[in-house]
């Protein structure tokens, strides 16, 4: 069956960094574009970054840019999300999100809680 897996949340200090992994299974991991999502308390789910099936394009939210880096290997079926210089607002849960846009299939990942705090 279908999984995507998250890991790598944890707490750290503002301005530190964290790496996030998505292992995913059970689809054409090639054919699929990667995005990750965030989700803080209160709020909505916002979009953080997305990756192209190939990996040649991404992009980010705007208060991301500089400091987050996605990226894939399709031969790992892995994404990652490689964040830096983290601020306290970018605690939430970080959801990993496989979406194939000709029969618009998605799926989801049960998230990764990143806290960032002192």
């Amino acid at each position: 069956q279908v999984q995507l897996v998250e890991s790598g949340g944890g707490l750290v200090q503002p301005g530190g960094s964290l790496r996030l992994s998505c292992a995913a299974s059970g689809f054409m991991f090639t054919t699929y574009r990667m995005r990750w999502y965030r989700q803080a308390p209160g709020k909505e789910r916002e979009l953080v970054a997305g990756i192209s099936s190939t990996g040649g394009i991404t992009n980010y939210a705007d208060d991301v840019k500089g400091r987050f880096t996605i990226s894939r290997d399709n031969a790992k079926n892995t994404v990652y999300l490689q964040m830096n210089i983290l601020k306290p607002e970018d605690t939430a849960v970080y959801y990993c999100n496989a979406f194939e846009i000709i029969r618009k299939i998605d799926y989801w990942g049960k998230g990764t809680l990143v806290t960032v705090s002192s």
